[in-house]
């Protein structure tokens, strides 16, 4: 059981293990959970790190077809910049392995900025904390469980 899973359980939200066999060889990983358990990309959400111009780490989630918007990540942020974390930063703030990092059950808590599609979109799939697994969940838990602001962070 991943700590995503059981910050899940902890908070006793309603969720849905999705587990699916990793392609090692996979370009995209959140792509590769929407072709293997044939859901919506736009209901697919893949859990980004970025650092801020101040040195701060933030969380950004945006839908695995589009692309994280970095300017409007640093307006959202209140800061001037922003650039996508280095991966060896954002597994160690996070303790979980890039294609695997969960939004939730990380081990430092950073603030989190959702794109603002999420809304109404019910299920939500995020990484469940390791490849190959996802877990869908009522997108307003994930906001609530992540403290998220929402902004169009996504292009």
């Amino acid at each position: 059981m991943t700590p995503a899973i059981k910050a899940l359980k902890r908070a006793k939200v309603s969720h849905q293990v999705l587990d699916y066999p990793h392609d090692p060889r996979a370009p995209a990983y959140g792509l590769e959970a929407v072709e293997a358990l044939g859901l919506a990309p736009q209901s697919v959400f893949k859990t980004l790190l970025a650092q801020l111009d101040d040195g701060r780490l933030v969380v950004a989630m945006v839908p695995v077809d589009a692309q994280l918007d970095l300017k409007a990540l640093a307006r959202t942020a209140g800061a001037r910049k922003a650039a996508m974390a280095e991966p060896s930063d954002a597994e160690r703030a996070t303790g979980y392995v890039l294609g695997g990092i969960s939004p939730l059950g990380q081990k430092k808590r950073l603030a989190t900025f959702i794109d603002a599609s999420i809304e109404g979109r019910d299920p939500v799939h995020v990484s469940g904390g390791r490849r190959g697994l996802e877990i869908a969940l009522a997108s307003a838990d994930l906001i609530a469980l992540t403290d998220a602001k929402l902004a169009p962070l996504a292009r």
